[in-house]
């Protein structure tokens, strides 16, 4: 049968898919008579709790007289505000991940001999088995680099001796491998398609034991292998900044999910890459990067505010970019006055900025930082406020680095892969039920038909 084949939608297909949507709608104000919170969220859009954990906490509220009411946000790691774990290694000069990995996993903070250990741990596991780049990843390489990592989780299964020991040692080995071993797949993976698609020259270069996560993304990424020591600071403050977000982000509760049937912790992390392949989870950042693109080609004059704010508002017209309505990178399902990982990231985005002559770009990203959350205020009632997320900068940042579009998202599940571990951790730790919310059906019974009779 022709390849093409299928990738055709048929006439056929089309006919019956009519039918699947069509007996698939359910009328809206059922979901309000039978009090069923969309996406687990209640008309308030806060989150419907589902479960607990000591992994991470996510605020976006206080109590003002006792009446909850938008604050700036915060994000807190075993209990530790993000934003001191990103002071306190940077002001010792130090890279993070590797330090917050620890954390996330453990729940304490490393004194500087469980570091090192700890280091050097990721460090051996930071080896692919033989052959598996030749055998897998170079053979029918994808377009999407999610998917190819997806694909090469998945056959790591049949290099495990122990891949359905479902104990908490085996399955810390796992994710430790996992962690150590995702910068390789998802890289190698994007090498290999750009190699065979794009005609790009094929080259494989090897981790280096003493460098951090951050150092050898980079280093396995370029040609030469070079990068400035500020480029790879800011990618690892990057990486700890996307690590983790709480269990009920859509990639997490997939993993709580899916480990509580019990399952291998390859097929677990998998379900958990695609559920962050989605664009209403992942791929956020690409958006925002293709939106300024456009912006800078039809505002001619970047520190004219009225011209930016004209464009703001064509996107919200669905006049200009994808038609979507939306200016991407603003706005975020729980956070209200502000994101703090996107507070964080912004001083060493400018530095980074400076140091590759993009200033006026940098100008431009504030200018929408400042104006895009009073236009659409002014244009939207919106239930609480709202300002730029972590996406709005991290794919500026990406553009900066030279990462190419492809490797946005898995650099974001390069990061997210310690917060999945820790909550599969959690997860099989407590040994608790499988998790299997109820579904109400609204069908109506009907009286079987037979064929000759239809």
């Amino acid at each position: 049968m022709d390849q093409n084949y299928y990738s055709i939608v048929t006439p056929e297909i089309l006919h019956l898919a009519n039918m699947a949507e069509q007996s698939g709608i359910i009328e809206t104000e059922l979901f309000t008579k039978y009090d069923v919170k969309r996406g687990l969220r209640d008309l308030n859009g806060k989150g419907v709790l589902a479960g607990l954990t000591h992994i991470s906490d996510v605020r976006a509220t206080e109590m003002v007289d006792g009446v909850s009411v938008p604050a700036h946000g915060q994000l807190f790691y075993r209990g530790y505000n993000v934003k001191d774990l990103v002071d306190g290694f940077t002001a010792d000069d130090r890279f993070g991940f590797e330090e917050v990995t620890y954390l996330l996993l453990f729940g304490a903070l490393p004194n500087a001999t469980e570091l090192k250990d700890f280091q050097k741990m990721l460090a051996t596991y930071r080896t692919l088995p033989t052959s598996f780049v030749r055998d897998i990843i170079m053979k029918a390489p994808s377009k999407d680099m999610m998917n190819t990592l997806a694909r090469s989780v998945l056959t790591l299964y049949s290099y495990d001796d122990k891949a359905d020991d479902t104990s908490i040692p085996n399955v810390l080995r796992q994710c430790l491998q996992l962690i150590s071993l995702f910068p390789l797949l998802s890289i190698y993976g994007y090498q290999a398609y750009s190699h065979y698609h794009d005609g790009n020259s094929l080259f494989i270069h090897q981790p280096i034991a003493e460098y951090s996560t951050a150092e050898n993304i980079l280093h396995i990424l370029r040609p030469d292998g070079k990068f400035t020591p500020l480029e790879a600071k800011i990618l690892d403050i990057a990486l700890v900044l996307h690590m983790e977000h709480g269990g009920g982000n859509n990639s997490s509760f997939t993993t709580h999910v899916v480990s509580s049937s019990l399952t291998d912790t390859y097929s677990t992390i998998a379900a958990a890459i695609g559920s962050l392949k989605g664009p209403r989870h992942g791929g956020a950042n690409i958006k925002v990067v293709q939106m300024f693109e456009e912006m800078k080609k039809e505002v001619k004059d970047w520190s004219d505010d009225e011209e930016v704010s004209l464009y703001l508002k064509k996107l919200l017209h669905k006049e200009v970019f994808d038609h979507a309505g939306l200016i991407y990178g603003v706005g975020h399902a729980i956070y209200s006055k502000s994101d703090p990982r996107a507070v964080i990231f912004r001083s060493f985005v400018e530095k980074l900025s400076i140091e590759k002559g993009l200033e006026k770009e940098f100008a431009l990203y504030a200018a929408v930082e400042r104006l895009a959350p009073q236009i659409i205020s002014a244009e939207r009632q919106m239930y609480k406020g709202v300002s730029i997320n972590v996406d709005f900068y991290s794919g500026f940042v990406y553009h900066m680095l030279g990462l190419p579009l492809e490797l946005y998202t898995p650099i974001f599940a390069i990061a997210r892969i310690a917060g999945w571990s820790a909550h599969r951790l959690e997860e099989l730790s407590n040994n608790g039920k499988i998790i299997r919310p109820a579904y109400k059906s609204i069908g109506e019974e009907q009286d079987y038909v037979s064929l000759s009779d239809r």
